[in-house]
């Protein structure tokens, strides 16, 4: 796959976050008299305002963000960096890779500290950009960042919303069967079981410039 540049969701990408944020959410939405089921299929990949706005706007958004945050913060040590993580990361030098998340730049920080991955140079969140995935804004960004044209830029997602905003960005996708079916994920180029599956292709010398 030729690229030149790796943009990574984090959220069941590089981070083991998947089952995690999905019991966050459930416990939320039981709370507040929400469909849990409902709640967590429309948080999947999808800034927490976003989210809000869809199954809860009779509610105060920064009242529930502050709630779930806290209930994020509560439970770092639980999270794990995803299986070979570690090792794509460094294999992928000199490479140029950045993330683009859904989520907060605080949150992200804290948990590749907690993980031991390397934070990079370019990386964009929710708060960083005027509309959240499934809008290109943040695959757009990041590609701007980096100085390399989105068309050169294949992006590693596990969500159909970030897929969708990978694909209009105009970037090529890797989908990691991590979080969703199969069949939710049926607009990436390419679909893999996992990120070690992914890392055969992104370390391809074929795909290098």
């Amino acid at each position: 796959m030729k690229h030149r540049a790796v943009l990574f969701d984090v959220d069941g990408v590089l981070l083991d976050t998947g089952a995690f944020f999905e019991q966050i959410w459930r416990d939320w939405a039981a709370r507040r008299s929400l469909d849990p089921e409902l709640v967590a299929v429309r948080a999947h990949g999808r800034r927490t305002q976003d989210t809000l706005r869809e199954v809860a706007p009779h509610l105060d958004p920064v009242q529930e963000r502050r709630l779930l945050d806290e209930a994020v913060a509560g439970r770092l040590r639980e999270i794990r960096p995803a299986h070979g993580a570690a090792e794509l990361l460094s294999a992928l030098a000199p490479t140029p890779w950045a993330v683009v998340s859904s989520g907060s730049r605080w949150f992200t920080q804290r948990c590749f500290q907690a993980a031991g991955l390397p934070f990079p140079a370019v990386a964009v969140f929710g708060e960083d950009v005027p509309n959240g995935k499934p809008a290109p804004d943040g695959y757009l960004a990041a590609a701007d960042m980096l100085g390399i044209p989105a068309a050169a830029c294949v992006v590693v997602e596990d969500a159909p919303a970030g897929i969708a905003a990978a694909r209009s960005a105009g970037c090529a996708v890797v989908a990691l069967a991590t979080t969703h079916p199969k069949e939710q994920l049926a607009g990436a180029d390419v679909l893999v079981p996992g990120l070690t599956d992914a890392a055969e292709l992104l370390l391809d010398e074929e795909g290098r410039q």
